[in-house]
């Protein structure tokens, strides 16, 4: 590769540059969320992806080390689960070293972080990690998760992520009318003075399974202001330009919160987001209703230079902007079918 080349920004077409990848190992997933994949639609004879669609460990740096020549310096291994990918911390030792990138983060939904994956993790040069967790009250999260799965072994699974040194963590809720927004109060109230980010995030339409209603969301202003009532919040100024969370601080010193508000306040003239799929679809938004073949292209036996190339022109004709279009009542908008949050990760 062309040395002159590492580095470069690659603008889209409303000249938003490419600086995070988020990277799916699989579209698997132990979980069955009731926003992500309803057991009714993902039961047991679901079809997932056969192993041998899936990029390896090998191809999916190969990729990295282009869109880190083309500027993004933010890798984020997803799934599905990606802890249900044996060797996960293989790909970690794989990804750290890459020049340019300067942050290496997962996302789980804890159920596989034990104290030993964690340090695995640390010690392959994963740099921080995302929890999710949709509720401290068992009823309400196993009915979430779909799969009986216990708060308490998210929440060990989050000490142990500390303590191999992978924080702060960030801990996202989505949030949901009806489901679990009785509980916001109570998760601040729990992660205030952790050390840890909670992150609230509006319910999405991401793909076109989880029944999404508007009525369902809870607007992220509606969220900080019940916490606003019970301890006073102030806004914090972005850690970077194009931060999708909106920062708050405790006004007492606390500790902070973020607020993903893609539903009522889009985000889409800021993102800096493309996303590679498990079998190596490069999607330029989490709302894509296609995307382009990279796994054909590295099988094939093409050039970096070619990769790279391709890579390039997609961006550079993207003009993704979903979030910012749903309120408009057209079919073309209302009735668009989109990829699986599960096959691309969130």
């Amino acid at each position: 590769m062309n040395e002159a080349l590492r580095g470069m920004s690659t603008p889209d077409a409303f000249g938003r540059a490419m600086r995070d990848l988020r990277i799916s190992v699989t579209d698997r997933c132990n979980f069955r969320c009731t926003y992500c994949m309803p057991r009714e639609l993902f039961g047991a004879d679901h079809a997932f992806l056969p192993r041998a669609s899936l990029l390896s460990f090998e191809e999916i740096a190969r990729l990295a080390r282009l869109f880190a020549a083309l500027g993004v310096s933010k890798l984020r291994i997803t799934g599905g689960e990606p802890l249900v990918r044996k060797g996960i911390e293989q790909l970690v030792g794989l990804l750290a070293p890459i020049p340019g990138i300067s942050d290496l983060s997962l996302t789980t939904n804890g159920s596989l972080l034990t104290a030993d994956q964690a340090r695995r993790l640390k010690d392959a040069g994963l740099g921080r990690i995302t929890v999710s967790l949709d509720a401290l009250d068992d009823a309400t999260f196993q009915a979430m998760n779909g799969v009986g799965f216990p708060v308490r072994r998210v929440l060990e699974a989050i000490d142990h992520a500390a303590a191999a040194g992978l924080g702060p963590v960030k801990v996202n809720m989505v949030v949901k009318r009806g489901a679990n927004d009785h509980g916001i109060e109570a998760m601040a109230g729990h992660f205030r003075g952790s050390g840890h980010i909670l992150r609230y995030i509006e319910y999405m339409d991401v793909g076109t399974t989880n029944g999404w209603r508007l009525q369902d969301v809870v607007a992220i202003d509606e969220v900080l202001a019940r916490i606003d009532a019970r301890w006073p919040l102030e806004p914090i100024v972005p850690n970077y330009p194009g931060e999708v969370a909106r920062r708050w601080r405790y006004r007492d010193g606390a500790g902070e919160i973020g607020a993903i508000a893609s539903v009522t306040r889009p985000f889409c003239g800021g993102c800096t987001r493309a996303r590679l799929s498990a079998e190596g679809m490069l999607y330029t938004c989490l709302f894509a209703a296609a995307g382009t073949k990279l796994r054909d292209l590295l099988r094939s036996g093409a050039s970096d230079d070619t990769l790279r190339d391709r890579i390039a022109g997609v961006w550079g004709g993207r003009r993704d902007r979903y979030s910012e279009l749903r309120s408009q009542a057209t079919p073309a908008i209302q009735g668009r079918r989109k990829i699986e949050m599960s096959y691309i990760g969130g």
